[in-house]
């Protein structure tokens, strides 16, 4: 295609985080590997939450990046917004947590008002290696030839309750992690709105660039073609 796509990352861009570098490299790394153009655009949460929905449509996709997040509350806000439409979104890192979050407040599944995600079960402000096993046939593809150990700053436990709450009628569960806990989930009914706890751009190089990732731009390229 002719024209760049055009990636809005959302979160609070700091230079010193490994997470937000590693961000920026697995764009060069997807681009260069599809052999597309991209423009990304880091955008402060609370920003992207005074957008309008028709802003977003100058984009063709959202990336929420990993924390830390100066106002989780906000960026619920846009999670709410932005699982409206019809743009590619890919959530990484504690965001997965917020985003669980906003499902349970915008479907009312918790009425008893229960604790139903854990906090970080990651320690310390370090990564921990989490196998990933596939749970559907995208994922199974995506893993065929990559290694399913990323790293990850973020780690959460869904109670069964809730999971049964949330595959009914609102996400897919993509992947589990070696702990059995789901750990890449996606919107049901929507084009590519993909949420997982891991980075997976912290794995991504130069020669390997992320499957996850690059499918992601896929899904932004055709919603582009589609709007030229």
């Amino acid at each position: 295609m002719s024209q760049p796509i055009k990636i809005a990352i959302i979160g609070d861009y700091n230079f010193t985080y490994n997470s937000h570098q590693a961000t920026n490299l697995s764009i060069d790394h997807s681009s260069r590997f599809l052999d597309i153009e991209v423009n990304y655009y880091w955008i402060k949460i609370t920003e992207a939450a005074a957008f309008k929905p028709q802003q977003w449509s100058q984009y063709d996709g959202v990336w929420i990046s990993p924390g830390p997040y100066q106002s989780a509350f906000y960026l619920s806000g846009v999670l709410k917004t932005i699982k409206q439409l019809s743009i590619p979104t890919l959530i990484t890192g504690e965001a997965y947590k917020i985003f669980v979050e906003t499902l349970i407040n915008s479907y009312q599944l918790n009425p008893n008002g229960e604790k139903l995600i854990s906090d970080n079960l990651v320690e310390g402000n370090q990564f921990e290696r989490v196998t990933i096993v596939p749970a559907s046939k995208v994922f199974r593809h995506l893993y065929e030839n990559h290694p399913a150990v990323e790293l990850t700053s973020s780690r959460f436990s869904l109670y069964p309750q809730l999971i049964d709450a949330l595959t009914e009628e609102l996400i897919d569960i993509e992947a589990y992690n070696d702990f059995e806990d789901p750990e890449v989930i996606s919107l049901k009914k929507h084009p590519f709105f993909v949420a997982c706890g891991y980075c997976p751009q912290i794995s991504s190089t130069r020669e390997i660039p992320h499957p996850l990732i690059y499918t992601f731009f896929k899904g932004c390229t055709q919603l582009a073609e589609q709007n030229q």
